[in-house]
């Protein structure tokens, strides 16, 4: 088990990664979008952007904490773990480094929210900033539904976190919108240079990403299920 703060830093980077994807940076774009509407009242701005932090934070710890919890609540499942989720992390992050890398697909079903109800939440002013991070938070596409069940959860539960790195999870994956609150409330022009940069960082940071889970995952391997000694 890695040190804690590797943990968390993972963690962090997990859902930063996740936040500037595809999928998530749509929803991202749209919470930025109802966020700047507000763009004469920096001050509410800045509070819907915390606010919609704090909305995906909520979702993604209720969650893991479900997922985490019911599983070390079976004595029978928390013994398995404890002895054999070293050795599950291994092919786990390997076929999430495939998957990064686009060697791997699969497809699922997503939330989508109607122009209809995405209208009733914006009436709810800075509350409905908060609603819709906790909406968007649970609109899983392939990319977040890998690096959140497959690489956020096996960490949580080897760590016995329910809440703690869920929530820096969740933190990484509101920053964007934080950080393009900041831009409205003090620079508008700003936010589609940062968007486009945001974009060619993630086709670089999501394969170096790939290729460093893959190594883990070996590293995992060799360790845990064949036993070698690398250092």
């Amino acid at each position: 088990m890695e040190p804690l703060w590797i943990a968390l830093g993972s963690s962090f980077w997990l859902g930063v990664l996740t936040s500037i994807s595809p999928c998530p940076m749509a929803t991202n774009i749209a919470a930025v979008t109802y966020i700047g509407k507000r763009v004469a009242r920096p001050s509410l701005v800045l509070t819907s952007g915390l606010v919609y932090t704090l909305g995906r934070m909520i979702s993604y710890i209720g969650l893991a904490a479900i997922i985490v919890l019911s599983l070390l609540a079976v004595p029978d499942v928390a013994v398995f773990l404890q002895r054999y989720m070293n050795k599950i992390l291994g092919p786990v992050l390997i076929l999430a480094g495939l998957f990064l890398l686009g060697l791997f697909r699969f497809r699922m079903p997503g939330i989508g929210v109607s122009d209809k109800f995405q209208k009733r939440i914006e009436k709810q002013g800075i509350l409905g900033a908060g609603l819709l991070g906790i909406l968007f938070a649970l609109s899983f596409c392939p990319i977040s539904a890998a690096l959140y069940f497959g690489s956020l959860i096996p960490l949580a539960i080897d760590h016995q976190s329910a809440v703690l790195m869920p929530g820096v999870y969740g933190v990484g994956t509101a920053l964007p919108v934080v950080v393009f609150s900041v831009l409205i409330a003090f620079g508008a022009r700003f936010v589609g240079a940062a968007f486009n940069r945001m974009t060619q960082f993630e086709f670089w940071a999501r394969r170096v990403t790939g290729v460093i889970f893959l190594l883990v995952g070996v590293y995992y391997i060799l360790i845990y299920i064949f036993g070698l000694k690398l250092l």
